[in-house]
């Protein structure tokens, strides 16, 4: 005999569940300051790394602060959600409207609720963006989220009515969406590298995109966010000059064809140059790809990011 909904609700037991509105008045409610707030991560920050200092778990303290930046990441998202539940209200509400004080009443609570979202979700991207900056001091790595990308909080001006907050929200993802300047492409693979190496090959690293960023100082960073690749310690040197960073991550559907997908929507992006290490034949195919288009290749696919044998063409080595 089938079970009825009503027993099925009794079995389930929800006489403690309480569902509590939000307070009419939290939209009144001030917020934290924001410089108390990056002080009050940061120190909270050191305390925490401090813990783990010349003891046994300092081998732990990477995934550790990853975390604690993940924290406000997370809290960022769902003000995310929030806010776009939010705007799809206030765009019922708009088709609705029949000029009522009480429907005038009800857009007006929506928007309200709209701004707090906002701007709860501008904060916790301020706390993010603080720990992510002190993340990368003590790792020399740039943070990013597992899945997705990051943008720096901006979006605080004051809206009018609904149509505006509509039209400046959607702008507004559009803008963090797509990053303003010459999109260069940096391929690297996994290399081993010995310690006593490790130096030599930063060095090198680290210079040819100095020279590349000299010749486009408006340069975007388009890369593959291969947290355990050279990647990682690209993003982290645009991390520490301010350069915008653009990460394609692999599509683990594609299988064995991800790579080669990535490397072609990289270069639809019509960079201005492509900085190649040595790698797999995934970049061999990019490196192959981007000079039949005529993208000058800064090839560094030699030892420790040094040209290969073969002489470079004489764009690459103007640029390098």
């Amino acid at each position: 005999m089938p079970i009825s909904f009503k027993d099925q609700l009794d079995a389930l037991d929800l006489t403690q569940l309480s569902v509590i509105a939000e307070p009419e008045d939290a939209a009144d409610a001030e917020l934290p300051d924001p410089d108390h707030v990056r002080h009050t991560v940061a120190a909270t920050f050191a305390e925490m790394l401090g813990l783990f200092a010349d003891t046994s778990m300092a081998s732990e303290t990477e995934d550790v602060a990853w975390g604690f930046v993940n924290i406000f990441h997370k809290a960022a998202e769902r003000q995310q959600t929030k806010l776009d539940r939010h705007g799809d209200e206030i765009r019922m509400l708009l088709r609705e409207q029949d000029g009522s004080e009480i429907a005038d009443t009800e857009l007006q609570r929506a928007i309200v609720r709209a701004h707090r979202a906002e701007a709860c979700m501008g904060l916790f991207e301020t706390m993010r963006e603080q720990a992510a900056t002190i993340f990368h001091l003590h790792t020399n790595h740039s943070w990013r989220p597992i899945r997705g990308g990051r943008s720096a909080p901006g979006m605080t001006a004051a809206l009018i009515d609904g149509q505006a907050f509509l039209r400046t929200r959607s702008e507004a993802r559009r803008t963090a969406a797509t990053p303003v300047g010459t999109p260069v492409v940096f391929s690297g693979g996994r290399q081993r590298i010995a310690a006593d190496d490790a130096t030599t090959f930063a060095d090198n690293l680290f210079r040819t995109l100095d020279r590349v960023r000299d010749r486009v100082p408006d340069m975007v960073l388009v890369h593959g966010g291969d947290g355990k690749g050279v990647d990682r310690f690209a993003a982290g040197w645009a991390e520490r000059n301010r350069v915008q960073q653009l990460v394609f991550n692999l599509d683990q559907r594609l299988g064995n064809r991800a790579g080669f997908k990535r490397n072609e929507q990289m270069l639809d992006l019509k960079p201005r140059y492509v900085i190649a290490l040595a790698g797999s034949g995934v970049t061999e195919r990019l490196v192959e790809t981007a000079r039949q288009r005529r993208i000058t290749v800064v090839d560094r696919r030699g030892d420790l990011c040094t040209p290969p044998n073969a002489v470079p063409s004489a764009a690459a080595q103007q640029a390098a």
